[in-house]
């Protein structure tokens, strides 16, 4: 077997590793660091599939599956396990599971006993590409996503790929979106090796998987370690086809799309966006297209009302006094941050084969 791929991490208060092999979690404590008790949370979806590779822990929280779960109430419910089983300042927090369980017990390891050492242990691609590196933890309000959290830095991130064979193909697919999403944002040359392994890909290949869930980690770690609070725009770029995305995602039917399906579909809108500006070849938005389609992402917009989609991209955080502004990219590989878009423009987007 293989030794992991280690890649530092570096942020300002110290530094961490993330780690990307087969079979990571039967020795979670020893390739985490961890020498004092486990509090291992996961939900009820993970939990049942891989709870039991992880070894001994001390208090095993197991919450109900969904983002609708992502609430102060499930926090609650975690700190009253924590404390019945008698989980002290002396323990490190396991997050295993997708983006939604890493969100509430980062927030958790945050805050109990004014913040206990953290694990990161993505179960799913998109976890493991996005959510897991950065430090962004938090769960929603009725008004919103995210509207409460910490930044919580991980003391190590262990992706143990094998658990991705037990992931639904439809979430494979979704996590894929982020995957493109770098190629197109920072590294054309990783962009074309995922055009030239989709193959490996589709069939979840060990070799091919490590390759990308490495340098995807990498990127993300080299955007994060200059702007691990967002304070100074440059992480904005990570949010590259996110502003038609979360207008999707707030206007569809609640698990109508997943995020990934509609980052990649914001994506092509975005770039279309970008075309119709002169920003971008057609060839390139052709590209992505093409991808998106061979790794079975949706491409074609939502039928939804235009004016409602515009409303929520007003919202946007992106968004200044209700002026429109997008990540667009000007090539594979490189984006810019761009303010004042019409309104008219931004719509035309959504149309498939504007430009």
């Amino acid at each position: 077997m293989l030794d992991p791929t280690q890649l530092p991490v570096t942020h300002p208060t110290g530094q961490y590793a993330v780690m990307v092999g087969a079979d990571l979690l039967p020795n979670l404590a020893q390739h985490a660091g961890i020498h004092g008790p486990i509090a291992l949370i996961t939900d009820s979806n993970v939990g049942p599939l891989h709870a039991a590779r992880c070894g001994d822990v001390a208090c095993l929280v197991t919450i109900p599956a969904g983002e609708q779960h992502k609430t102060l109430a499930t926090v609650q419910t975690i700190y009253d396990q924590l404390l019945t089983a008698g989980i002290d300042r002396q323990a490190t927090v396991v997050a295993l599971g997708g983006g939604v369980v890493g969100d509430v017990a980062g927030f958790v390891a945050a805050t109990y006993m004014r913040g206990v050492d953290f694990v990161q242990c993505p179960t799913s691609l998109l976890a493991m590409v996005d959510a897991s590196v950065g430090g962004k933890t938090g769960v929603d309000l009725p008004q919103g996503k995210n509207l409460v959290g910490a930044f919580k830095q991980p003391t190590a991130v262990l992706a143990d790929i094998t658990t991705l064979q037990t992931l639904p193909p439809v979430e494979f697919a979704a996590g894929m979106a982020e995957v493109v999403k770098y190629g197109v944002i920072l590294d054309a040359e990783f962009f074309a090796y995922l055009e030239a392994n989709i193959d490996g890909l589709n069939s979840r290949d060990d070799g091919v998987l490590r390759t990308v869930i490495a340098r995807s980690c990498q990127l993300k770690a080299d955007v994060v370690e200059q702007d691990e609070r967002e304070t100074t725009g440059i992480r904005a770029a990570l949010n590259y086809g996110h502003t038609y995305a979360h207008a999707f995602e707030t206007l569809c039917v609640y698990g109508q799309m997943l995020h990934g399906e509609a980052v990649a579909v914001g994506m092509l809108c975005a770039s279309r966006l970008a075309e119709r500006l002169g920003r971008i070849t057609t060839e390139d938005t052709a590209r992505q297209f093409r991808l998106l389609q061979a790794l079975e992402l949706p491409t074609a917009p939502p039928k939804l009302d235009e004016n409602e989609v515009l409303a929520v991209m007003r919202r946007d955080k992106k968004a200044t006094a209700g002026r429109l502004r997008f990540i667009l990219p000007t090539k594979l590989g490189h984006v810019e941050l761009v303010d004042g878009v019409a309104a008219e423009d931004a719509l035309a987007g959504l149309v498939e084969g504007a430009s």
